[in-house]
């Protein structure tokens, strides 16, 4: 037990240090001249070495002790940094992310790392500017084999959230012919035909090496289609001169096995000896923070465990039913006593509440501070100047919906970079300044979080959007004409949906934002794009605050109380029948001066019993989605109430136009209704 709590401290303190290396040597990238930057990443190479080697994490301390040879030559002046050794750092950097990723999910640490430590020591010897050093070649790719993991993070991440969603993900290998005379030709017709019929996440080697025809007799992709696996494989046979087509069909075991790196070789130049660590000794340092903010914080902070919290919620959410129920009583005993001390209990438990609440809210930076250095390699690899402007990084999120939001906005970053972003030349003769920028910003507005990213770049073109809608028949030739902005940007964020004429590395605008959109909307958010031809595009993602007590208004369909989310209304009104009218027989209700539609809930969601509608005044609750408006015909208010989101178990799954369930004070079940499925 103890050991465990050494680790999971290990574990956080490394994860600390890390992502303020990558911030410090970013910092550095800018002002290479700045020393004390140096310091900073030294200090924390040098903790995180002592750390690894006390744990016994012998590959995490070696590339680190390796690492911090380059940084003290450059802290002395001895060394001035260059690109070449801000890449091997940002790969030492990576490797070690990696490492500590593989003690988190119960691995050893351990890893190949040879390559990087022979890029290290040549910087250290000089051998790297006389072309000395094996690290400085360009290293030949065979049949598409890589060494390590193939797919990053979040390219892993998307394709298996695509498994999930029930969309064929393969792994092709195509080989072409020995005595192939054009080999990039005959790639570039295999490309063509998987691009015209779905997404390539992954090429291997990437498509610029193949387009060189740096590459010996095979490639291979990991690739997203509808398309059936023989009428695929036929297709890519067809192609003249391709000798073998290996298709693979993946589920999320497969993409596990296919995407482990190789069992490392021991790496004899990468070792530490014992005596070399042995005197360094336990490292017992206090986490310095990146930046000082003046006053001392360690000894005001603790780590709790999320299932603590995630305990301390269900308790306290027990106490909050009672409360109610309480009230209820004291309202129908009337005895002073039994309502003053009813009341006290009421204040106290809302103060309680919003600590519970607080404990679990984690300020968005955590999710965000990695975007810099992602931003980073994005656009060096696509050779484009891009500034990232973060604003609102304080904003707070409860802790469940920042495990989940990291991988939609990674793939919206990535898509503002790639494809929102024109190339430098485009830029400057359309009169922009080469260096393209993307804002990133976060705020609060009422029980909800916004979050934005906006790019300066070309914007989205209508007409090619509706062009590939209408040929993926999402949409009629007819209705596209008749379509707003709006309607045709979400189109994007249809499934399997991509305007992209050149196959990438990077994304694909396209697949990807369908699942996007599904894990915002799981998370009881929505999306919406802004865009304008020639100036930019805006993506907004809107995220409840917390997912476990809203503040709901209850109402009767029937015989039956539903809850309807406060976030989600506008107002309540009654309205006379002759503010109805029906048209192409669908139910339409006067709103300040427009027309919105009516909508029967009762019927809609088929509850038992008679309706109220015979009544002269009708009530109705008007509902927001994004710019639309609509009215729910309701029976009766009960009342607002704070209610306690529950879980309809693994059973009851896909219900329409329900998202929970919450006990009242009485002890019955109310469903929470889920306005945004009743606005298309």
């Amino acid at each position: 037990m103890e050991m465990n709590q050494y680790l999971s401290m290990f574990i956080d303190e490394s994860k600390d240090h890390l992502q303020a290396m990558n911030e410090n040597v970013l910092s550095l990238e800018s002002s290479p001249e700045d020393i004390s930057i140096v310091q900073n990443i030294f200090r924390s190479a040098h903790t995180l070495k002592g750390m690894s080697a006390t744990m016994g994490f012998e590959d995490l301390a070696s590339l680190t002790h390796e690492m911090e040879n380059v940084l003290d030559l450059v802290r002395n002046h001895k060394l001035k940094m260059d690109s070449f050794i801000f890449d091997y750092v940002f790969k030492s950097l990576d490797a070690l992310e990696a490492m500590v990723e593989d003690i988190i999910q119960g691995g050893s640490g351990k890893a190949d790392v040879t390559e990087i430590v022979a890029g290290l020591k040549s910087i250290v010897s000089g051998d790297y500017k006389k072309g000395g050093s094996s690290a400085s070649a360009p290293v030949a790719a065979s049949g598409g084999a890589q060494q390590g993991a193939e797919l990053d993070e979040f390219q892993l991440s998307i394709l298996e959230q695509t498994i999930e969603a029930g969309v064929p993900v393969f792994r092709i290998t195509v080989s072409v012919r020995e005595d192939c005379v054009l080999k990039a030709a005959r790639a570039y017709m295999v490309f063509n035909i998987l691009e015209q019929n779905g997404e390539v996440i992954k090429s291997s080697p990437s498509v610029e090496d193949i387009e060189q025809e740096r590459f010996d007799q095979s490639f291979s992709v990991f690739y997203i289609s509808q398309i059936g696996q023989e009428d695929l494989h036929k297709r890519l046979s067809d192609v003249s001169e391709i000798e073998k087509v290996e298709l693979i069909l993946l589920d999320k075991q497969k993409l596990e096995q296919l995407n482990k790196p190789p069992a490392p070789a021991p790496a004899q130049e990468a070792s530490v000896s014992a005596a070399e660590t042995k005197d360094e000794g336990p490292k017992a340092e206090a986490r310095k923070p990146a930046q000082q903010s003046g006053g001392p914080v360690a000894n005001r902070t603790i780590r709790v465990d999320i299932e603590r919290l995630d305990t301390l919620m269900n308790l306290f959410s027990e106490p909050l039913i009672d409360r109610v129920r309480l009230e209820q009583l004291a309202s129908e005993i009337r005895r002073n006593e039994l309502t003053e001390t009813v009341e006290h209990m009421a204040r106290v438990s809302g103060d309680l509440q919003n600590i519970v609440l607080k404990l679990r809210m984690v300020p968005i930076d955590t999710v965000f501070n990695r975007f810099p250095r992602m931003i980073r390699d994005v656009a060096k690899t696509l050779n484009k100047k891009v500034d990232l402007i973060i604003t609102g990084a304080e904003t707070e999120l409860d802790r469940t919906v920042i495990d989940e939001i990291g991988d939609p906005l990674v793939h919206l970053l990535r898509n503002a970079v790639d494809h929102g972003l024109e190339p430098t030349a485009d830029r400057l003769n359309t009169g922009k300044p080469e260096t393209g920028t993307i804002s990133l910003r976060a705020y609060h507005s009422g029980n909800h979080v916004f979050i934005e990213i906006e790019d300066d770049g070309r914007g989205i073109n209508r007409e090619g959007v509706l062009k590939k809608a209408i040929q993926n028949g999402l949409v009629t030739a007819e209705q596209a004409t008749r379509m707003p902005d709006e309607e045709v940007y979400m189109l994007l964020f249809a499934s399997g949906f991509s305007t992209a004429e050149k196959i990438s590395d990077i994304s694909g605008r396209g697949v990807g934002l369908d699942v996007v959109k599904t894990k915002i909307e799981s998370l009881g958010g929505q999306v919406q794009v802004e865009s304008k031809w020639g100036r930019g595009s805006k993506f907004s993602v809107q995220l409840p605050l917390t997912l476990s007590i809203i503040s709901a208004m209850l109402v009767r369909l029937r015989n039956e109380k539903f809850a309807i989310p406060l976030s989600s209304i506008v107002e309540t009104m009654a309205i006379k029948k002759e503010q109805i009218r029906t048209v192409h027989g669908n139910r339409l209700v006067e709103y300040r001066s427009s027309v919105i539609p009516l909508i029967p809930l009762a019927q809609l969601l088929e509850v038992p019993g008679t309706s109220d509608s015979a009544l002269e005044d009708t009530q109705i609750v008007v509902i927001r989605k994004g710019e639309k408006l609509a009215a729910a015909v309701v029976d009766e208010f009960i009342g607002q109430q704070e209610v306690v989101l529950k879980s309809l178990g693994k059973y009851l799954t896909n219900l329409f136009a329900v998202s929970g369930a919450t006990i009242l004070g009485d002890g019955q079940v109310a469903l929470i209704i889920d306005t945004n499925s009743l606005i298309k």
